[in-house]
């Protein structure tokens, strides 16, 4: 009996000392309750979020450039691989498109990483002014992903918990007014606890959320509230270059006119360098021709984002306004494109094409607020509030640096004309033009217009001889002001209703 005894308590110890086992973290594993503690798992955790933005950026011009009157593409008889990347620009669109499902991942990712940096902040003890300024970047780039989001699809699933449960990843659409007010309300929130100089390189600031908070504003044509953001923004010590071809060069990155962006480099360990540049040119046998950089193999891929006949006609003195010489490069020579036997004066984009010493790489940021969009933006609220001069005022602030002369305060109709035509110039390839169409309540007929054009004279817009679009090709109508749910979010969750015509 005594055996027995001694050999039960035995068996006891070891299930004892087995589930004491089981209950420790292992030391080699980080879960979120041992990793979200001390300043630096914040600091690595903030500086995660950020890591979608390049996913974000690298496809934006698609789905924003492209889509819209300022850039189309050539159209390549032999290599049909980019038809995800052309549908956009047609407006032949599919449900399961690889760019708008990349932007709604994107956008949660960066949602899902801040709700839970905002969830665990609070509890964990360091350095108040530290923890304010962590707290406020998550909050922005909170608000920021769910204003990318809502601007592309109207309202969707607004998260503002991290998930504990498969269940709580379920969520049905939010109606898009309840949207803007959480992007309204983070932006506002991240202003009052972000600094006013970046931490570092990249990293948002409070001159950063009152822009965002003023975009949001102005969406929703609450003009009043936007000028109060913007006002606050002129007071932060930004400025514009006095040479705009300055603002965009890798050599002078975080100069006066950026209010935020998103970082690349070259050479690095990390796959984080720009390879956008080698996509926007044409596509040649040997790219060192534009790009400078040897050795260079033959160039598979470029002939995106071409800038149109339309954009071009849109500057009104090519030689007067240095923005054209900075933004827009022509190239002459032998094409190995079927049907284009030579480009005669093909544009391209030469706004972020600078000196690099790798192929493929450069380290070109991806500007996402400047400062001469702020001062677009108040002359837009000061014109809608019926301030025509202080809007011609602020107008002219742009053109000036530009090199042009100064524009007198017309009407009311005829100011907001000229501030969307010198956002379509100014801002030219930074991501704007489509979203400032929609909103405007133009897209539909500046679109077809610009559709009418492309199948009356197929040439003009960079497809080969013999060559045309498809005949379902352009057919625009009010489901094209926003981009189809991606068909695998629909699928794996029921309480999503797809979009309008799609």
């Amino acid at each position: 009996m005594k055996i027995k005894l001694i050999a039960l308590s035995i068996l006891f110890f070891s299930l004892s000392a087995c589930r004491d086992f089981l209950d420790v973290i292992p030391e080699t594993s980080l879960t979120s309750d041992s990793f979200y503690q001390s300043q630096a798992d914040f600091e690595q955790a903030v500086g995660g979020i950020y890591a979608p933005l390049q996913g974000l950026y690298n496809q934006d011009w698609i789905l924003n450039e492209m889509r819209s009157d300022n850039t189309f593409f050539i159209y390549n008889v032999a290599q049909r691989g980019g038809k995800p990347q052309e549908d956009p620009a047609t407006f032949t669109l599919e449900t399961n498109n690889t760019y708008t499902s990349g932007k709604w991942t994107n956008c949660y990712l960066i949602i899902a990483r801040a709700n839970q940096v905002l969830k665990t902040i609070d509890a964990a003890s360091f350095d108040d002014a530290v923890k304010s300024n962590l707290k406020g970047q998550a909050l922005f780039l909170r608000a920021y992903a769910y204003f990318d989001l809502v601007k592309n699809f109207g309202g969707v699933p607004l998260f503002l918990e991290s998930a504990s449960g498969y269940k709580e990843t379920f969520k049905a659409r939010a109606e898009a007014t309840d949207v803007y007010k959480q992007i309204v309300a983070d932006a506002a929130a991240a202003a009052k606890l972000l600094p006013a100089k970046a931490s570092a390189p990249g990293r948002a600031t409070s001159g950063a959320a009152y822009t965002l908070l003023a975009d949001a504003y102005i969406d929703q044509k609450s003009w009043a509230d936007a000028e109060t953001a913007l006002k606050t923004v002129t007071t932060l010590g930004y400025s514009l270059l006095p040479n705009y071809a300055d603002i965009f060069k890798p050599t002078n990155k975080g100069n006066p006119e950026i209010i935020f962006d998103v970082q690349y480099a070259e050479g690095t360990s990390q796959a984080i360098y720009n390879a956008l540049p080698y996509l926007f040119i044409p596509i040649l046998a040997d790219p060192s021709i534009l790009t400078g950089v040897k050795p260079a193999s033959q160039q598979n891929y470029g002939g995106y984002n071409v800038p149109t006949p339309d954009l071009l006609k849109v500057y009104e003195d090519t030689l007067k306004d240095q923005r054209f010489s900075a933004s827009i490069g022509f190239y002459t020579g032998p094409s190995p494109l079927i049907g284009i036997t030579s480009y005669n004066r093909t544009p391209y984009i030469k706004k972020y094409l600078h000196p690099h010493a790798i192929y493929g790489q450069t380290a070109d940021n991806g500007p996402i607020y400047r400062y001469a969009e702020v001062l677009l933006m108040l002359a837009e609220v000061a014109n809608e509030q019926g301030s025509q001069a202080d809007a011609a005022g602020y107008l002219n602030l742009v053109r000036a640096r530009a090199g042009l002369p100064p524009l007198s305060a017309g009407s009311q109709a005829s100011m907001r004309a000229s501030i969307l035509k010198e956002r379509k110039v100014e801002l030219a390839f930074e991501n704007k033009r489509w979203h400032d169409l929609v909103r405007s309540g133009l897209a539909i007929q500046v679109m077809t217009a610009k559709a009418a054009k492309i199948k009356a004279n197929p040439q003009a817009y960079y497809y080969p001889a013999g060559s045309a679009p498809i005949a379902t090709a352009f057919n625009i109508t009010d489901r094209d002001l926003l981009y189809p749910i991606p068909v695998s979010e629909i699928i794996t969750n029921p309480d999503l209703k797809q979009n309008p015509g799609y």
